[in-house]
């Protein structure tokens, strides 16, 4: 019998801690598979912060290091300086990258520097019980919005088109997995930010909207719903940068 799916190479034979319907497995494979296919797995470093990305080096066939919560671009610039021959991106959540480690994403980006970011959307801080993240929703309910989120507390933050606004990043696009065809497009917007590292051009960013059904107080089918029907209306599909010139600076 032909085979036709298998675990990418890039991926280990290892039980996932992520809860049922979460979008973090999906897009674990989405990276792994675009590792394989440019070929990239004995020269890859991933840099993952605190939360759900925390067990990533039990997934992944290929070197991940830990970095304080917020600290991943830091950590990611201090290697890709150090050795840029290394293929190095980042995998972080919405309150890792948009809160404690804004600043962080802010500077790498300014700077151009020419790593890849890998960030997860799913409006919320999953793993540390439910908290409201820079990205919930106006209305949404979390653990300390019990009411659902007031402006008072700040607006939802689109940092794909801050990412874009900057002169330094060379790609910034906001894919979804909610289904099988926006599934398709974040494959092809993750191997085009992969490219754009390995091309030289500056700082590649993808962020992907995503589920949590446990924090949401929803099934994982109207999880992906909300997604279609909450999320993409305030956070738009599409790319918002794109550099073409093969080189930079």
């Amino acid at each position: 019998m032909k085979l036709v799916f298998d675990r990418p190479k890039s991926m280990k034979d290892a039980n996932m801690h992520y809860c049922p319907g979460c979008s973090h497995g999906v897009i674990n494979r989405i990276v792994a598979e675009a590792i394989d296919v440019l070929d990239l797995r004995e020269r890859t470093v991933c840099v993952a912060p605190v939360g759900c990305a925390v067990f990533l080096y039990d997934y992944m066939n290929f070197d991940v290091t830990e970095a304080p919560h917020g600290r991943p671009p830091a950590v990611a610039t201090g290697i890709k300086r150090a050795r840029p021959d290394l293929f190095v991106f980042t995998y972080q959540g919405d309150g890792d990258i948009a809160a404690i480690g804004l600043a962080e994403i802010l500077s790498a980006a300014n700077r151009g520097e020419n790593f890849s970011v890998i960030y997860v959307n799913n409006t919320v801080y999953g793993m540390t019980g439910g908290q409201m993240a820079p990205t919930t929703l106006l209305g949404q309910r979390t653990t300390t919005t019990p009411y659902g989120r007031d402006a008072r507390e700040g607006h939802p933050m689109r940092m794909a088109e801050w990412i874009a606004s900057m002169e330094g990043p060379s790609y910034s696009v906001r894919v979804a997995v909610n289904n099988p065809a926006n599934i398709v497009k974040t494959k092809k917007a993750v191997l085009e930010a992969f490219k754009m590292q390995l091309e030289g051009r500056g700082l590649s960013f993808v962020e992907i909207l995503a589920t949590c059904p446990i924090s949401w107080g929803l099934t994982p089918v109207e999880s992906l719903n909300r997604v279609e029907k909450e999320l993409i209306p305030y956070y738009p599909l599409g790319v918002f940068k794109s550099v073409d010139t093969s080189k930079k600076g």
